[in-house]
């Protein structure tokens, strides 16, 4: 399609990229509109090539000739940088954002019968540590992410940037009731193992070859960790040997040490 140009902020048409940077606002509009954001032509790029269908595509006018084979099919809306940023609430200095049907959500126990590592997150609510924790899983190995109730959306938009692109690639859904729905992880053969800074735990290294067969690993927030009740649940409770008195990785870091450490067997 030729590009439409858009020169008012309140043009009804680009109504799905409004005021981007309010979180309650995006969350709340978002899933209920069977859409979510995809940021710069990468990631919009791997988005279409993971079969998720364009609503439109919204590009900083200059660079239309760059994006218009993304989608050829969706609108494309152009407009000046100022524009742009009237729309969305901050300077789009990537220059590309699309506007994405969102798929309906997989169940725990379709992605637990077609994974074999999987990642088990609890209350990570910052869309950055999300999007690196998928970007890692992807990386290293891992098939499938669980998540519980609280744990932020892998398609806002942050969280899609940051992983770049990967929240397509790796499988997830989410893990309800937190935490008696451990239960079905443990069923579907998985060793729940928790990773904590508990000086008490076992080291990944040390981890035996019978806990990594079919490991679910189980991360919790930033600062607090995993809740006693997910601990609890956990067949083991796992720790990454630390140094100079430091007790604990960033949750996303933490992640990919654990991950890489867990492909290398």
């Amino acid at each position: 399609m030729p590009p439409i140009e858009i020169t008012d902020p309140d043009d009804p048409r680009i109504a799905d990229y409004r005021a981007l940077t309010d979180v309650a606002l995006r969350t709340a509009f978002e899933p209920p509109h069977g859409l979510f954001i995809a940021e710069g032509e990468l990631v919009l790029r791997r988005a279409v090539r993971a079969g998720y269908a364009l609503r439109s595509v919204l590009v900083d006018a200059k660079r239309v000739d760059q994006v218009d084979t993304i989608a050829p099919d969706a609108p494309l809306y152009a407009a000046a940088p100022a524009v742009l940023e009237a729309i969305t609430g901050f300077h789009v200095h990537r220059g590309v954002l699309g506007s994405v049907h969102r798929p309906a959500p997989s169940t725990s126990a379709e992605v637990l019968a077609a994974a074999t590592r999987i990642l088990i997150l609890e209350d990570v609510n910052t869309h950055t540590n999300i999007g690196a924790i998928f970007r890692s899983a992807a990386g290293l190995g891992m098939d499938a992410i669980l998540l519980s109730p609280s744990c932020a959306d892998p398609l806002y938009r942050r969280s899609v940037r940051v992983s770049m692109g990967e929240v397509f690639a790796v499988p997830y859904a989410r893990l309800d009731p937190w935490p008696d729905a451990l239960d079905q992880v443990r069923a579907a053969g998985f060793t729940l193992l928790a990773l904590t800074p508990d000086p008490g735990a076992v080291s990944l290294r040390d981890l035996g070859a019978d806990r990594r067969n079919r490991p679910a690993l189980l991360l919790g927030a930033e600062g607090p960790g995993l809740s006693g009740k997910a601990l609890t649940a956990a067949d083991a409770r796992v720790r990454i040997p630390m140094h100079r008195g430091v007790d604990s990785l960033n949750v996303a870091t933490a992640a990919a040490v654990a991950c890489y450490e867990l492909a290398a067997h």
